[in-house]
């Protein structure tokens, strides 16, 4: 920690190995005390008497630039902040004073320690969550609570999470973010938190109660048996390229930035700044941001945005430090690893390529399934993802996140009304988003009162569940695509914090619920089914029940997996997946 109660005071530390000086900046209201800070190494320390929990306060940095002794930095290892980051040209403008602008850091006393082991397992389902879109228009949980992390402790939400059956929630990034600077004058605001500026202090916006608030919510979701994971954001800060904002570790250490040979920033990230995870301090940081969660939380482990910048020194490696460094951590090594294991740079696609142990999302999966349902993919790809994609991940066992939909991208329900994104809303003229989705309209584009549409559609949504819950291994479900949520059309609702991404309780379609509810519960039946081993005793069948062969496979439509345990029968025709825990015949 860099503010540390100790002898009567506290002592702050922080790394600037570039400054000329720094000076702690403890505000009383909007009074700014300034305290020189002495040179420690690569760092600087201070211990200043009488000052004590609650304490607020920033650093500030001088130097040749980029060093700009206006701009008030937020400490990176800030576990708490007094508000939520706002974005103001005047951040990214040198010489402009910046402390009315920048939140300021807490004081605060750590927790007791948790040691609590993991409650996810391989196998389970994986419910995805937007923590503020959850619940701001769910009627059961009070006005002032909705949009929180507290609310997901909600005897409704619980009661919810435990009738589809989820075995971990997987919380979309709660750590304090900035708005992209384009956001502001359109009049939007970032719904998902994937622009994150320090990596351990909570966004207030969403946890409110702060660290205690995520703590007692995880052990609320424990005692009902859901475990929790977090989305924490590495791979690049809200800070941006060189036109953004001076918010931290822009001001104080900028060598966190990966750099090019003729100095400029690399850009894998899509974002302008990409973090140099070949320094040992960056991992570091990242080691302690994890260690706080576990140890203060209580969670379960953590999903990686573009895991692969981890593993980059520039180039991708998989054997990077920072996964042995996890691997030998005592408090990080029995936590789960989730990647998704793609960036936007050079070689970035690395499905398959992380180490054992980790598991990784499968677009594979996502995009296999769906051509299946669309008409125009073969039952031999169906068949590969159904079994555990044992083409990327080996024959022995999978470590893959099987998914059809995400929060990137189209709901479930939207990928069978539109086969264009609409993102006209995010006010790029809809040039973002992925504009090759797989996804199909059924024959009319967007909303439709056809009962011969609205049947077929609410016919592809069950077979494209069926199938999901018919998957050897772990699974994601995005919360919402249980009971039909729509972003009517868009497939990057990244800047809508509004009624596109706010979970309709109201209008949901109950009846889709309880069938994804039946189809967790035969999947809970079907321990084998759960298990990520792959066994070498699966066999694939004809409708007549001779076993496939090669040629069988070309245009097939009906086809039956059968192991010891259980059998599935995919008919595409029927838009059916059955799975029974009695195998058939033989």
């Amino acid at each position: 920690m860099t503010a540390v109660i100790e002898a009567g005071g506290v002592t702050f530390a922080v790394r600037a190995p570039a400054a000329a000086a720094l000076w702690l900046c403890l505000f009383d209201g909007e009074v700014e005390n300034r305290v020189a800070m002495v040179r420690d190494g690569d760092g600087w320390r201070v211990h200043v008497a009488g000052v004590d929990e609650g304490a607020r306060y920033g650093f500030r940095a001088e130097g040749d630039a980029p060093f700009d002794v206006a701009k008030l930095l937020v400490d990176p290892h800030a576990t708490e902040l007094d508000r939520a980051f706002a974005y103001d040209p005047r951040l990214a403008e040198y010489g402009a004073d910046t402390a009315a602008l920048v939140p300021k850091a807490i004081v605060r006393a750590p927790l007791p320690p948790l040691d609590l082991p993991p409650l996810t397992r391989a196998g389970g389902l994986i419910y995805e969550i937007n923590v503020r879109g959850f619940t701001m228009l769910h009627p059961d949980v009070p006005a002032a609570q909705r949009g929180t992390v507290a609310a997901l402790a909600h005897p409704a939400v619980i009661a919810h999470l435990r009738k589809i059956g989820v075995d971990t929630v997987e919380l979309m990034p709660i750590t304090a973010w900035i708005d992209e600077r384009h956001l502001p004058p359109l009049g939007l605001r970032n719904a998902w938190g994937y622009n994150p500026v320090v990596p351990m202090a909570l966004d207030p916006r969403l946890v409110p109660g702060g660290l205690r608030e995520l703590r007692e919510t995880v052990a609320a979701l424990r005692v009902a048996g859901i475990g929790t994971v977090l989305d924490l954001v590495f791979n690049h800060t809200g800070e941006s390229d060189l036109l953004g904002p001076t918010l931290s570790l822009r001001g104080l250490d900028d060598s966190a930035y990966a750099r090019a040979a003729d100095g400029t920033l690399i850009n894998d990230t899509g974002t302008g700044n990409t973090l140099d995870f070949s320094r040992a301090w960056v991992r570091a940081l990242v080691c302690d941001s994890l260690r706080h969660f576990v140890a203060q939380a209580g969670v379960d482990g953590f999903r990686f945005d573009l895991a692969t910048v981890m593993a980059r020194g520039p180039g991708f490696a998989a054997d990077a430090p920072i996964f042995a460094e996890f691997a030998a951590d005592p408090l990080l090594r029995d936590r789960v690893m989730i990647a998704e294991p793609w960036d936007t740079g050079p070689g970035g696609y690395q499905l398959g390529a992380f180490p054992d142990g980790w598991w990784e999302w499968n677009d594979r999966y996502r995009d296999d399934v769906r051509r299946f349902w669309r008409g125009d993919g073969g039952m031999g790809a169906l068949a590969t993802r159904l079994s555990g994609s044992s083409d990327v991940f080996g024959a022995e066992r999978t470590r893959g996140v099987s998914f059809v939909a995400a929060h990137d991208g189209f709901s479930l329900a939207d990928l069978v009304a539109h086969a264009e994104r609409h993102n006209h809303a995010n006010g790029e003229d809809n040039r973002d988003g992925h504009g090759g989705e797989i996804a199909w309209n059924n024959g009319v584009e967007g909303a439709s009162d056809d009962p011969a549409v609205l049947a077929r559609r609410a016919a592809d949504v069950r077979a494209l569940l069926a199938t999901l819950f018919a998957t050897r291994g772990t699974i994601m479900l995005t919360a919402g695509d249980e009971f039909g949520r729509t972003q009517r059309g868009n497939n990057n609702a990244y800047a809508q914090d509004n009624a596109t991404t706010w979970l309709d309780w109201v209008g949901r379609d109950v009846a889709l619920e309880d069938v994804v509810a039946e189809l967790a519960a035969r999947r809970r039946a079907l321990p084998a089914l759960r298990d990520p081993a792959l066994r070498h005793d699966a066999h694939w069948y004809r409708p007549d029940g001779a076993p496939m062969r090669d040629s069988d496979w070309d245009g097939a439509d009906d086809v039956e997996l059968r192991l010891p345990e259980f059998t599935v029968r995919v008919d595409r025709a029927a838009r059916r997946v059955e799975v029974r825990a009695v195998p058939l015949s033989r």
